[in-house]
């Protein structure tokens, strides 16, 4: 029998799993003691903290249940919504004209890291949360790519000062990292990979005009908000960096958190870079909140739900209404469309006259940058900005007619459930689950590319219509847990086609992803997050993954 390959343990109550055996080299570069030792008083500083927000996010939703309310602009803190005196702090020069990122880029994909940090593109969300699978593996590879970019090593990359900005994603709160106990407990993943991220590259980026900048997932609340700051402010002090040096641009991804972005954008007012908007976590944090409720039916997503539906453009509108009163930047969600490879073809006109017309509605609205996945989107989307904006931003477009009430915000649209909808649903659960297996973030699937995002909404729908036994619009059929196995069964060859699998062992995996997919939408009660409930309860088990 092989010996079991030991944890290293730590003076300091740390213990590390030992790295994949490919990776020893990045591991030491990475993980020294001294940043060890750094990312121990990091987690024993603010652990309690962490475990408090969680809690409250369940009490919250417990109210919410056993009440049966709704979500509200908070009489508690109204008298900083209307205050007008304060502002966010400026941000830095680097961050007032960002058009176009790059969106999803899990700098785990040395090759796809690589050809963002040579594009035209302004920025690139250097992704741990949506497009990325945490492995151990993955982890301390994308770290490690990280590292390399912000040090200037990578051969033929030009200087970190001269690449598209960095604006680094660590996971959400809901995210725990396996590999590393501090004082016996598992470490929460936005601690481990922002600890290593700033101990390794905040001064860099600051001396070079270029960060530290991030993206903050999944905040449903001030109160995160608030921790997120003290954690700021103990890293700059610990770290000797000056007060607001780091950057931090907070992604709307819930329903609750609507309600708070005043709040928000106040509590990190030394360390704003703005709030963003995207539509599919949004929606799903509505099943995820309210699901149970049949009032809260959300309608397919593939034919009744899209960013020109009240209940998503009221979101949009505060957001950016918000954001520009408080000279916040406003920034909007990813474009997912791949364009065609021929380009004189009529299907490249089609898909990229539809990014078009959905970025203008953003654009019009006020946006001040958005982000794209394919690469070749950069050089049109940019110049849609330039034809219909002026200037590096539109903080100046204050939005004074846009008066959002809870309603607003609250109202689902009309809207059935259709068979395609529904076999669309399961198809990416279903992908996306495989492709986690693989330790893989993203996938392609029907022209576009698939994330954690666009996997929550569709296991989200699939749930919500289970649970309430809705009709489809095309022959009246209810959606019974016998027709969602049938249905995985029935798409179960066209889900092999894409992925190329046809060898026993490939179909084995499909068929793993198809039963947990299975598993999670016929729960009793709803998953908060896939990828926590895939973390949590299918664990990676080898050290190579």
């Amino acid at each position: 029998m092989a010996a079991t390959v030991q944890p290293i343990t730590l003076s300091t109550g740390v213990e590390i799993e030992p790295p994949p055996a490919m990776l020893k080299v990045e591991f030491q570069t990475i993980l020294t003691p001294e940043t060890v030792q750094f990312l121990a008083e990091l987690v024993s500083t603010f652990d309690e903290d962490v475990e408090e927000i969680l809690q409250l996010r369940i009490g919250k939703k417990l109210c919410l249940d056993r009440n049966g309310g709704l979500p509200e602009f908070l009489p508690h803190t109204s008298h900083i919504r209307e205050d007008q005196s304060w502002k966010v702090q400026p941000v830095p020069q680097r961050l007032q004209n960002r058009h176009v990122d790059l969106g999803d880029v899990s700098p785990a994909n040395t090759e796809h890291f690589i050809t963002a940090l040579s594009s035209t593109a302004q920025g690139i969300q250097t992704d741990f949360d949506d497009g990325h699978c945490p492995t151990y593996l993955n982890q301390i590879q994308g770290l490690f790519n990280v590292y390399k970019a912000v040090h200037s090593q990578f051969p033929d990359i030009p200087h970190i000062s001269k690449v598209p900005i960095l604006m680094l994603r660590p996971r959400a709160w809901n995210m725990v990292e396996h590999n590393m106990l501090v004082h016996g407990k598992e470490v929460p993943g936005p601690l481990f990979d922002f600890g290593l991220l700033m101990y390794h590259c905040g001064r860099i980026l600051f001396e070079n005009g270029c960060g530290p900048f991030f993206y903050l997932s999944k905040v449903e609340s001030h109160l995160e908000a608030r921790l997120w700051n003290k954690i700021f402010v103990w890293v700059q002090k610990k770290l000797g960096l000056p007060n607001g040096s780091i950057k931090a641009t907070v992604l709307i991804e819930n329903i609750l958190a609507a309600f708070e972005m005043e709040e928000i954008l106040y509590e990190l007012r030394d360390h704003s870079a703005g709030l963003n908007c995207g539509i599919w976590d949004y929606s799903a944090s509505f099943v995820n909140k309210f699901g149970h409720r049949r009032e809260f039916i959300l309608p397919d997503r593939s034919k009744y739900v899209n960013i020109e539906k009240m209940f998503l453009k009221s979101y949009m509108d505060l957001l950016i209404k918000t954001c520009h009163k408080r000279g916040a930047l406003a920034t909007g969600g990813m474009a997912a469309l791949l364009l065609p490879w021929d380009k004189e073809g009529l299907d490249y006109q089609s898909v990229l006259a539809k990014v078009r017309r959905l970025k203008l509605l953003e654009i019009n609205a006020g946006v001040d940058g958005f982000m794209v996945f394919d690469l070749d989107l950069i050089k049109p989307m940019t110049k849609l900005f330039l034809e219909h904006t002026d200037g590096p931003n539109q903080l100046h477009v204050l939005r004074e007619d846009v008066d959002v009430t809870p309603s607003d915000l609250l109202t689902m649209p009309s809207g059935g459930v259709t068979l395609h909808g529904l076999k669309y649903n399961i198809g990416v659960g279903i992908l996306f689950i495989e492709a986690w297996l693989r330790g893989q973030g993203t996938f392609y699937f029907r022209g576009q590319v698939e994330d954690s995002a666009t996997a929550e909404i569709s296991r989200s729908q699939v749930w919500q219509w289970l649970r309430h036994r809705v009709k489809l619009e095309n022959d009246g059929r209810i959606v019974t847990r016998n027709l969602v196995q049938a249905l995985v069964k029935e798409i179960e060859t066209e889900l092999q086609d894409v992925l190329h699998h046809h060898n026993d062992s490939s179909k084995g995996q499909l068929a793993v992803a198809s039963e947990i997919f299975l598993e999670i939408v016929q729960k009793r009660d709803f998953p908060e997050f896939l990828t926590m409930y895939l973390n949590l309860e299918h664990t990676f088990l080898s050290a190579n993954h």
